[in-house]
């Protein structure tokens, strides 16, 4: 499976009201009964060794290495006390386990290949927010420290706003793990048909972290901007959907697939699924954080029932822009509508770890070729965010007046969903030489 096929907003989004539809309100919690905190679906895995230790739907396996610890997080919104246990067992000898949170340490001696809770003792939540729950193997006579169930939780700091993957229904340990997908809407002003849409992306230093997607003009009908595929490949993306709403490429019948029109050079393009099903373009570049980068796209109608969605990218050291590919939607005929930038980890190993995009100058272009600023946006977010399953999002306007999105890092000051902003206007349009366009 080709990370490549995981970008996902408008998909995202139909899942999640159909979820949020059917979901019903996280219940009260019982202060007699340890709330479950699953290592499935709350879990990472620092400094593994060859890949040994390996967290799955069933908790942690594998565990052993020394030198590796597992990190697990929570948010409470209360303060007080917080009581805590955990579920496992030492299936294949004896072992020492130390758990450290908030800068306080317990060991326990673990016996036994029944899983069993071990009480661990109580901590005071001193103010509401994330806290990291970091197991240790101190020692141990078998091959493996333990396998690990669960946390339990409970205490005057737990109540039904503590956030963490509660289930795996809706597959929610893997989107959990992968963190919260977070947008910026632009709405188009009244009576513009939008045949362009212009944006600038720039990846703060230290923010471009493997399984980073940095969606600069998305649209109703696909999606375009940059990824951090590995630490030796980045990639800019363009895909498009197909209108047959299917995850396989392969059920897509012949009247309904995306036609690609015309590629640039070194342009991978490809059918993708698993999200939605389509089209897919991509050219292998090594980006550079602290760099800003241009997307431009080109949204047209036709007579024939197709609309050609068209992507340029230019880079701060190039010559001019550059043709990533053009495809043709067969039964669409639109200008472009629905734009939005997004930010998403597509992959779960790195969910733990921040990034953040900066968005700024962004532009469409009428059918007439008049030129319309867009400096209004709304902030929303994905099912995992929705469900406050996940709570390390947020996204705005900063200081030099670019929009900005970050998420995962289980930083605490969050954006509420459906926030606006507006920055300033440049007035300043820009510079295109439309007929010199690959």
């Amino acid at each position: 499976m080709l990370v490549l096929n995981w970008p996902h907003l408008v998909y995202t989004l139909l899942r999640a009201f159909a979820l949020s539809a059917s979901s019903n309100p996280i219940p009260a919690v019982d202060q007699s009964t340890p709330l479950s905190v699953p290592i499935g679906g709350n879990s990472w895995v620092i400094n593994p060794t060859a890949g040994t230790e390996t967290i799955t739907k069933a908790g942690l396996t594998n565990w052993s290495s020394p030198t590796a610890t597992i990190d697990t997080y929570v948010r409470l919104e209360k303060t007080g006390s917080l009581n805590l246990l955990i579920n496992l067992r030492a299936p294949d000898g004896r072992s020492r386990i130390k758990v450290t949170l908030l800068g306080q340490s317990k060991e326990i001696d673990v016996q036994g290949d029944s899983l069993r809770d071990y009480p661990l003792g109580q901590w005071t939540i001193s103010q509401p927010g994330y806290v990291k729950i970091t197991l240790h193997g101190v020692g141990k006579t078998g091959k493996t420290f333990a396998e690990v169930s669960n946390f339990g939780i409970s205490g005057e700091s737990v109540d039904e706003r503590t956030a963490f993957a509660r289930t795996n229904e809706g597959n929610f340990f893997y989107w959990g793990r992968r963190g919260p997908s977070v947008h910026l809407r632009y709405p188009i002003p009244e009576g513009v048909e939008a045949e362009w849409f212009y944006n600038e992306v720039t990846v703060p230093k230290g923010s471009d972290v493997i399984g980073s997607y940095y969606m600069a003009n998305g649209f109703g009908e696909g999606y375009f901007g940059m990824q951090v595929n590995s630490a030796t490949e980045r990639r800019i993306l363009f895909s498009v959907w197909s209108p047959f709403q299917t995850d396989d490429p392969k059920q897509i019948p012949d009247d309904q697939k995306i036609r690609l029109d015309r590629k640039g050079a070194a342009v991978v393009t490809n059918d993708f699924g698993n999200e939605g099903a389509g089209g897919q373009s991509f050219l292998r570049y090594n980006w550079q954080a602290d760099q800003t980068y241009k997307f431009l796209l080109h949204g047209l109608p036709g007579t024939d029932g197709y609309t050609t969605y068209t992507a340029y990218f230019l880079a701060p050291d190039a010559a001019g822009w550059q043709l990533i590919a053009s495809f043709k939607r067969p039964k669409t005929t639109t200008y472009l509508k629905s734009l939005y930038s997004f930010l998403e980890n597509f992959t779960p190993e790195t969910g733990h770890i921040q990034r953040e995009v900066e968005l700024s100058n962004q532009w469409v272009r009428s059918k007439e070729g008049q030129w319309r600023e867009l400096t209004n946006v709304q902030f929303t977010g994905d099912n995992t965010a929705k469900k406050a399953y996940r709570m390390d999002y947020a996204g705005g306007l900063n200081p030099n007046q670019r929009f900005f999105l970050r998420n995962c890092g289980f930083f605490d000051n969050f954006t509420p969903l459906g926030s606006r902003f507006t920055r300033t206007a440049q007035n300043q349009a820009p510079s295109i030489n439309f007929t010199t366009l690959p």
